[in-house]
């Protein structure tokens, strides 16, 4: 599947591995995505995000990951079997060129097709570009965690997003 921004969206596999956990590693360093660290290993990574919903955008030569789209179980109850939460990073000098964009795209149509009503994620709110991404694409803040968990010894807010499919009844 080809997208807007001149990438390659294909579905994320143990090929990509490296790229992938390099691309979280970077995004962890900036300090604004996420409470995590460290990368988990691929192992972790991999049994941790439903296989039929990650994908990666690559360069046109098909070969280098520019970023990454997956998602996990929110919770294991049947009432939550159309919920998950979702997680996405860009390296950081594709940002701004779309590829996030064809990321949430490609996701969005494939947790459609696959009768998913709600994708969520949490955000924190320094992280401005990600929330105008994420409203472009339909998504809506429903709320904010406040002081929700220590990072680097601060306590962060984080801001609950979701959308909620219109192609799910």
């Amino acid at each position: 599947m080809s997208t807007r921004a001149g990438v390659l969206v294909r579905p994320l596999t143990a090929a990509h591995a490296a790229q992938v956990l390099a691309i979280y590693q970077a995004g962890i360093e900036e300090g604004n995505a996420t409470f995590e660290t460290a990368a988990p290993s691929w192992d972790a990574f991999d049994a941790g995000k439903l296989a039929e919903h990650r994908f990666v955008a690559l360069a046109p030569d098909g070969e280098r990951v520019l970023g990454w789209v997956a998602v996990a179980k929110v919770s294991g109850r049947s009432a939550y079997a159309g919920v998950v939460e979702h997680s996405i990073y860009v390296r950081p000098e594709a940002r701004g060129q779309g590829v996030a964009r064809s990321l949430l795209d490609a996701l969005i149509a494939s947790t459609e097709a696959a009768g998913i009503w709600t994708i969520q994620a949490g955000i924190f709110p320094e992280n401005a570009a990600s929330l105008v991404l994420h409203q472009r694409a339909g998504f809506r803040i429903i709320g904010t965690r406040e002081r929700v968990g220590r990072h680097h010894g601060v306590w962060r807010d984080v801001q609950l997003i979701e959308r909620r499919s219109p192609m799910v009844s």
